[in-house]
């Protein structure tokens, strides 16, 4: 895709690196959330269907232990593959005689992996209780909700009278908001980093985010109980 937009020639004026940043960086996020959906919601589904889930569990490792580890490698991979991602965008704007802002890529980045952290666990709450295909499903009906129709809700409670506006913002302040973590458009036109207050109150609030769905996916863990016989 990047080799294609290397030879864009928009309005003939060539190349331009605004639309080569702003396309690659789309085409990133786009990416980076399908590998962290299929990759969490895939998880605990196949050690059941696989019955490996028997062995693992036969071991010194809890439930809880088993949810996190799961979490912190399908996290750690989609990281390390936006990482890659972010590198060959670079290298097509160096070859294109443009430049990111080294501090503002960098916090796009940790940002990013922020809210890739709160996608992976929320795919493990959902695969906790159903099958994968479901699971993916439902992740990425709600984490698409979360990036593009949460932040909508602010101007419906503006515009709305009476108990429509007032359940329109409390919504809007109750559920989460994957969108403060992209930086998309600072890094395409250059605005800079954001202050460190900001990031780290942004970088908090994923914490927490992943935090309280991991503590969900445990919970409806925990419990759940199956057989061999269940699983064939």
């Amino acid at each position: 895709m990047l080799a294609a937009l290397l030879g864009l020639d928009v309005f003939g004026l060539g190349g331009v690196v605004v639309y080569l940043k702003d396309i690659g960086l789309l085409i990133t996020w786009v990416l980076a959330w399908i590998l962290a959906v299929n990759g969490s919601t895939r998880q605990l589904p196949r050690e059941e269907q696989q019955g490996t889930i028997f062995s693992l569990l036969a071991k010194p490792v809890s439930r809880l232990e088993l949810v996190i580890g799961k979490w912190l490698g399908v996290w750690t991979v989609t990281a390390f593959a936006t990482f890659c991602f972010y590198a060959v965008l670079t290298l097509a704007v160096i070859i294109q005689k443009g430049r990111f802002d080294p501090v503002a890529a960098a916090q796009g980045y940790l940002l990013h992996c922020m809210a890739l952290s709160v996608v992976t666990a929320a795919g493990l709450l959902f695969s906790a209780r159903l099958h994968q295909d479901a699971a993916s499903v439902l992740t990425y009906v709600f984490t698409a909700a979360f990036y593009a129709v949460v932040p909508q809700l602010s101007a419906m409670a503006k515009t709305a009278a009476g108990w429509h506006g007032v359940c329109s913002s409390i919504l809007y302040y109750m559920l989460p908001h994957l969108d403060v973590f992209d930086m998309r458009r600072r890094i395409v036109h250059d605005w800079g980093p954001v202050g460190r207050g900001v990031f780290l109150s942004v970088t908090g609030y994923g914490i927490c985010l992943t935090i309280a769905l991991l503590a969900l996916a445990w919970l409806a863990y925990r419990k759940k109980r199956f057989t061999r016989a269940d699983l064939i």
